[in-house]
């Protein structure tokens, strides 16, 4: 009996039964290697990957294993196809796709800037005081800030 090919809710290929014993073989597709591709974009781990495509962990290697390869320039890649599909839209005279492109550069100079800048880690820290000295320091300041300062009795420790 030859393979039926069906597709199912998303598009995707399906092979119905043909009374063969076992699952049937995992076919490559574009579209499901487009998944892949938009997964890793995304941030995705590749046992979420799999099963959205409804496949094991094992399988998404074998076959998509040059799309998992590149896991780590997805993201760069997908943010500039966006940045090239509003520049088209722009092109048209698309007035919404010309403020996105504004909003994403400015977005894209902030976290520049932020970058070039550093976190700040390299600044002293304030030294960490328990709570009973921070009602000391805040009586003292009481005090002395108030007027009352000289009225008051010496303060006194244990």
């Amino acid at each position: 009996m030859s393979d039926i090919l069906t597709t199912d809710l998303f598009g995707d290929a399906v092979t119905l039964p043909s009374g063969r014993r076992g699952r049937p073989a995992h076919k490559w597709s574009k579209s499901s290697a487009d998944k892949v591709i938009l997964g890793l974009a995304m941030g995705m781990t590749t046992d979420e990957i799999a099963n959205g495509l409804g496949i094991t962990s094992p399988t998404l290697r074998k076959y998509y294993f040059s799309e998992l390869k590149r896991r780590d320039m997805q993201r760069d890649r997908f943010e500039l196809w966006r940045v090239h599909q509003l520049a088209e839209l722009a092109n048209e005279g698309n007035v919404s796709a010309l403020k996105e492109l504004g909003k994403l550069m400015v977005n894209r100079d902030r976290a520049k800037a932020i970058a070039e800048l550093g976190d700040g880690d390299d600044l002293p820290k304030a030294p960490r005081i328990g709570v009973k000295q921070q009602r000391v320091q805040a009586a003292d300041d009481a005090a002395t800030s108030s007027g009352w300062g000289e009225l008051l009795p010496a303060k006194m420790t244990h």
